[in-house]
């Protein structure tokens, strides 16, 4: 059974930077195509970025140039870098894989105080 567990959320500044990773107990390769999504207070969850089993990335609008998502396969791990983050990123941020399935991470909160 794959599992994907988060790590590296936190509490930071206005400004400020996180790098959330998410562990998958299996190989990454098996997933087409991993992400992150968020889901803010009262709001949707959002695709904030992805990145293909072939390296190609996208990212939502309002993260462009401040968000890059990068994917470590000999561990296994896919991470978040986050910068100049804003209060508006704070949110639940969610682990993503997809194969012939979809898989999710518990989530791992991301705050932003101004």
């Amino acid at each position: 059974q794959v599992r994907l567990v988060e790590s590296g959320g936190g509490l930071v500044q206005a400004g400020g930077s996180l790098r959330p990773s998410c562990a998958a107990s299996g190989n990454i390769l098996s997933f087409n195509t991993m992400g992150w999504y968020r889901r803010a207070p009262g709001e949707q969850r959002e695709l904030v970025a992805a990145i293909t089993s072939g390296g190609a990335t996208n990212y939502e609008d309002s993260v462009k140039g401040r968000f890059t998502i990068s994917r470590d396969n000999a561990k296994n791990t896919v991470y978040l870098q986050m910068n100049s983050l804003k209060p508006e990123d704070t949110a639940v941020y969610y682990c993503w894989g997809t194969s012939v399935f979809n898989y999710w991470g518990q989530g791992t909160q991301v705050t932003v105080s101004s």
